[in-house]
Parts: structure tokens; C-alpha cells; sequence
């Protein structure tokens, strides 16, 4: 078995994936966490190759060469898909299945660590100027869509316009993307206004009309501008999910139902779609003549075995992936075990002693050439509070005081041991691991447990007991009940189980409020939620897309605690246009600040991920912050290949 460590606009995901809501770790709990991270890393790498990676890359590349069937991948989301539409979706989930139908100019090396970002549709790298303001992309001719009816028998070739409608589709309010504050942050000139101009004429979106900060040159050669410095975009032209070459003619075929229509120039395409149920991808008989390439450092000994078995085979290397839904985390892991999934993605806390206990492969799986990693995930789990409800949000002292009382009583340490098994690190702060801006020496309230301060910042605040029945009142006299939001899965009730005894302990009355995921992420984004428990992963290498969470105008969006603070928005303008350097390090250290301060989030912890794979699969390793994996693994026809 092999352990690593791994590294903006961010992805939302579920509390079964799990995600915590975790407050709270003291100074001496977050060593013993980066203790307990150094023992599994030793016990990991002590299991060595052997019962890791190398089992399966033990196979003659001519014996697999002979194979007869279907490659099938099959593994299981905890949690259901919202749709395939790039400009309507934010969630992992959905997003992990968007970045294999649609591609973007740019992708990531699938085993440079760190991070290399490669052309994909782009005809080498774009061109910069005028102090990163000016961007010239050029598109690779040849490269066609998945056919589809809305092509009339044609084929269709990507073009600079497709990425140039792409992006107009998240400012056109009929789209409702959840990500349209994101784009609407890059500033490009003339975008804003357009969108604007829709609104006020309630008109639909001119897609034909000139901007300035967006054309088209050529066939194949687009230009964007931008009204301030833009010295990472690059990132956002890496991320497939979202922001691959859109054909017009689909979306106007396909209308309110483009979300079960996906049509990109990725390796597979969609074959079936069972809500909440199934999801199966299939070759794209019309990709590209691609092989496999990636460029592992010389010293990194597993990616050099990958790369020896894989490199010049033509892409994708599978003909087909199977995704189950199963929410709970019992049946999951049993249709792992009993080979109906090749691969489970982040195994459930709950297994993890018998699964890997001490970071090895239980030898009863070893024995069967199952193979297991553990990596430390760039995310971060938290819980936000709405900064538009009457209760828990605002600004005022009191409001401020509640919000810090419910973090300092969260015993997350009790529940990264109990509840995690210990696969967590405490969040000090809303920067991940391995990104710029994550300092592991930081420290903050974030980590501390301490129900005496929680009573004390509540008794001096207001929050009483003024009728002896054993629950704390608002300051105002009325009752003060918290209503969290939550799913009906098994870690969110063990999660629940102990927050409640938590806040119980301090006198604060909690009501849960059961929905499925899909339908939490609607109502919080619409701000119908009081308090949530949420995740973030990282899009990319720069660690400012957390920061972006508390960025105002984003309000509802990646900012779904609804937080405005002028400081802080000065701040994240001022990141945003500043190159990587000790200044703007500087600017992350004063974010930081400001959101232990004000605490619109509750941040949580890092998590520890596992995932296990059966000996039929190879070539896998855990991409840092992207989604695309599928197309570069094997599996083993076998008897669930169908």
C-alpha cells in the first residue's frame, strides 16, 4: 500500500462523503493529529508496493494486451447527481461525471505532482499579455463532438465560438447557473452589462452581440480581456467540468431538458441516466485519436511503474463505467467486497480498522490483491450558518458571540476519533492542505474545545435561562431553538447524535431537519437554511477559492453563508489581482483572521480519504484538485463486465 499527501471555484459536497461539521481542537489535539498522521504515513509506507499498487501492476502489459470483452468500471457516489449541464451544476458529484463528457482548452498531467498543467483542445499555451489582462487561447483543429441528433448527421468540430458561448451560458439569467458570481468575477468587460441588459428588457440572452472583453478571432482562436490582472487563469481553463467547449446547436435542441443531454468532445458520453439511481458512460466512438502520456518525477517510483504499463495506449482505456447510488455507507462497502464494484471512492469511516487497520490492508484482503491509499484531501469540511437569518446571522455583537459559543462546544476531536476513526486533521482555517496560503503552524480558535467559554461568551451575551426549564432564551426573552439541516444517511445521524449532545451540554435547544442532498444544496443556496454542514474540495492549486466563500458579491453562490464584509472584499479584490508572493501571503493571513473573527463557517477539519480498489484496476492515483481519472485507468474484463 502506498500513502500521499495531497493538494477556484470550489466544489460542494455532501456530508455522506463524508463531510463533517466540526468545530473546535485544542493546541495539544491538533499535535496529536499531525502525530497521528506522521504514524499512519510510516505504517503506510512501511506495507510497501507490495500490498499497494504494485499488485496490480504486477501483469505483463501483453497479458492484459490479450483481453477479450468489455472494460467496465463500476463504483458507487454516495450521493445523487444534480444534472450534467455545466453552467448548472456545483456539486462533486455531478461535476466528476461533466469532466468526462466535456473538455476544456487545458487539463493536468495525471501523475506530475506537483501539479502540471497541459494543453487538451488548446494548440499549446495561451497567450499573455498586458500585465495578464489579455489572454489569447488557440483551439487544435480536429477535434470533434460526440455525435448526436442535434448535429443532423454532420460531424462537428470544436471550434473558439464553443468556448466563447460556454461561457456567455453562465451570464445568461435563464441558465440560473450557481456559479455566475464566479464568472461574473473575472471581469471581463461587457459581460456583466449584457446580462444586465436581459434583465432589465426582460429579453433572452443576445448571445450574437459584441463584447469587448470576449472574440473570437479565427475558426480557432479565441480572446479574452479582463478589466484587472488575472495571473492565475490558466486554473480556470483547466477545469473540464465546467468550463469544456458547449456546441449552441445542442442547447437549442435540447432546451430545458440540456441537463439530461450532455454532448462534449470527451472520451465517453452518456448512456443512460436513472435519477438518483444510475449513471453509465460509454466509449465516444468519435474521440480523438489520443494515447495515454503523463510525466511522473523520476523519483516517484510508483508513477514511473504506472507510466511503464500504460504510456502509448490509445485513450480512454475502458469502453464503460457503471455508477451506483447507494447513500448508505453499509451497502456501499458490501458491493465492494463482493466484487459488484471495482473501485469505492473515499471508504466509509465506520470500516476503516477493518478494512486498513494501522494504514495496511487487512492481510484477508491483501490476500485477494485488493490495494488501498490513504491521502490527506485538499478540502475542508465545515458548517455555515446563514448570515441573513434572524437568529444565527448579522454582525452584532451578540450574533457574532452565538456563532463562536456553538464552535467552542463542538467537541471535534471526540468526534474525529469516534465518528472519523481518526481520518481528520482539525481545520485552523478556510485554506486546504497543499494549496498557496495553507500554513501548517497557523492556529486559531477554530481548533479550540471549550464549553466554559461557549457558557461564558453566551451568559455575557444574553443567552439565559430565564424560565429554569434547562434551555438558554435569546437576549429578546424568545426561545432560542437551532434548526440544522441535514441528510438521512448513517454518518450524518452519528454526526448529528453527537453535535446535539454538544449543544445540549450548553444549554442550546436543536431541532435536525431531514432532506435529501440535492434538495439542501437548493434551499441553501436560496438561503431557506439556517445551519448546514458542507465540504469544499479545491479546483485548483491556488488556495484563494476558500477565501471566495466570504466574498460578498458571491452571496448565495460559492458564498452560501451569505457573508458581507467590506474588509474582507477588499481583501479578496486585492488577492485576485496581486501574483504569488509574500504580499499577497500576507493578504491570506489577514483573511484567515477575519474569518475566525466573525465566523460566518465553522471550520471543520481536513479530511483523511481511503480509497480501495480491487486487483483488476490500475493505473489509478487521486487527482490533487481536479476530476478527470477514468479515461486513464484499466480494468480487467471479468465476469461483472457486461
Amino acid at each position: 500500500m502506498s500513502i500521499r499527501w495531497r493538494r477556484r471555484i470550489e466544489h460542494a459536497d455532501s456530508e455522506t462523503s463524508p463531510v463533517a461539521a466540526d468545530p473546535g481542537y485544542g493546541a495539544g489535539a491538533a499535535r496529536r493529529g499531525f502525530a497521528l498522521m506522521r504514524r499512519r504515513a510510516a505504517l503506510a509506507l512501511g506495507a510497501g508496493l507490495g500490498a499497494g499498487l504494485g499488485a496490480g501492476l504486477a501483469l505483463p502489459p501483453a497479458a492484459r494486451a490479450a483481453d477479450a470483452g468489455p472494460r467496465v468500471l463500476r463504483y458507487a457516489f454516495p450521493v445523487a447527481e444534480s444534472g450534467f449541464d455545466p453552467a448548472q451544476i456545483s456539486d462533486t458529484y455531478s461535476r466528476t461525471v461533466t469532466a468526462h463528457i466535456f473538455e476544456a482548452l487545458y487539463g493536468y498531467d495525471h501523475l506530475a505532482r506537483p501539479a502540471k498543467i497541459v494543453p487538451l483542445t488548446a494548440d499549446g499555451m495561451p497567450e499573455v499579455s498586458d500585465d495578464f489582462r489579455r489572454w489569447i487561447f488557440k483551439v487544435r483543429p480536429g477535434i470533434f463532438f460526440a455525435d448526436d441528433e442535434a448535429f443532423k448527421g454532420q460531424r462537428r468540430e470544436l471550434t473558439a465560438a464553443d468556448f466563447v458561448f460556454a461561457i456567455k451560458r453562465y451570464a445568461d439569467p435563464a441558465v440560473k447557473s450557481p456559479l455566475w458570481a464566479s464568472v461574473e468575477d473575472w471581469r471581463i468587460p461587457g459581460l456583466a452589462a449584457l446580462r444586465r441588459q436581459s434583465l432589465e428588457s426582460k429579453t433572452p440572452f443576445d448571445y450574437d452581440a459584441p463584447i469587448d472583453g470576449m472574440r473570437v478571432l479565427d475558426r480557432y482562436r479565441l480572446e479574452l480581456r479582463f478589466e484587472a490582472p488575472r495571473p492565475r487563469f490558466l486554473e480556470s481553463m483547466a477545469v473540464s467540468d465546467l468550463f469544456g467547449g458547449v456546441a449552441r446547436e445542442v442547447v437549442q435542441a435540447y432546451g430545458d431538458r440540456i441537463a439530461e443531454h450532455p454532448v462534449g468532445t470527451g472520451p465517453f458520453r452518456l448512456a443512460q441516466w436513472r435519477r438518483s439511481s444510475l449513471i453509465v458512460l460509454e466509449r465516444n466512438p468519435a474521440y480523438r485519436p489520443r494515447v495515454w502520456e503523463a510525466s511522473p518525477d523520476a523519483a516517484d517510483a510508483e508513477g514511473q511503474a504506472i507510466a511503464a504499463k500504460l504510456r502509448g495506449r490509445r485513450l480512454p482505456l475502458i469502453d464503460r463505467v457503471e455508477i451506483s447510488i447507494i447513500e448508505e455507507s453499509q451497502p456501499r462497502w458490501l458491493s465492494f467486497l463482493n466484487g459488484q464494484q471495482d473501485y469505492i471512492d473515499r471508504l466509509p469511516n465506520e470500516f476503516i480498522e477493518a478494512a486498513m487497520p494501522g494504514g495496511r490492508v487487512a492481510p484477508h484482503l491483501a490476500k485477494q490483491g485488493v490495494r488501498g491509499v490513504i491521502t490527506l484531501a485538499s478540502d475542508v469540511t465545515f458548517t455555515y450558518f446563514n448570515m441573513e437569518d434572524p437568529v444565527v446571522g448579522g454582525l452584532a455583537p451578540q450574533q457574532v458571540a452565538l456563532r463562536r459559543a456553538i464552535g467552542l462546544a463542538t467537541d471535534v476531536e471526540r468526534e474525529i476519533r469516534l465518528v472519523r476513526r481518526g481520518m481528520a486533521i482539525p481545520a485552523q482555517s478556510p485554506v486546504m492542505p497543499h494549496l498557496t496560503g495553507y500554513d501548517p503552524a497557523f492556529r486559531s480558535e477554530m481548533s479550540q474545545y471549550s464549553p466554559a467559554r461557549a457558557k461564558a461568551l453566551l451568559e455575557l451575551h444574553g443567552y439565559a435561562d430565564r424560565d429554569g426549564d434547562g434551555w438558554r432564551e435569546q437576549p429578546d426573552g424568545r426561545p432560542l431553538l437551532l434548526q440544522i439541516a441535514t441528510q438521512p444517511d448513517q454518518l450524518s445521524r452519528q454526526l448529528n447524535e453527537l453535535r446535539k449532545k454538544d449543544l445540549d451540554a450548553i444549554g442550546i435547544r436543536t431541532e435536525f431537519r431531514t432532506a435529501k442532498w440535492p434538495e439542501n444544496l437548493k434551499a441553501g443556496r436560496s438561503g431557506k437554511l439556517q445551519i448546514w454542514a458542507l465540504a469544499s474540495g479545491a479546483s485548483g492549486g491556488d488556495g484563494q477559492g476558500m477565501i471566495t466563500r466570504y466574498f460578498g458579491p458571491q452571496a448565495g453562490n460559492q458564498n452560501i453563508a451569505r457573508f458581507r464584509l467590506p474588509a474582507l472584499d477588499e481583501i479578496h479584490e486585492r488577492m485576485t489581482v496581486l501574483p504569488d508572493g509574500p504580499e499577497r501571503l500576507q493578504l491570506f493571513e489577514q483573511a484567515k483572521k477575519i474569518a475566525v473573527a466573525y465566523m460566518p463557517y465553522k471550520l471543520h477539519s481536513h479530511r483523511l480519504v481511503a480509497d480501495m480498489m480491487h486487483p483488476g484496476l490500475s493505473g489509478w492515483r487521486r487527482p490533487l484538485f481536479w476530476n478527470e481519472w477514468w479515461h486513464f485507468v484499466d480494468v480487467e474484463p471479468g465476469p461483472g463486465a457486461a
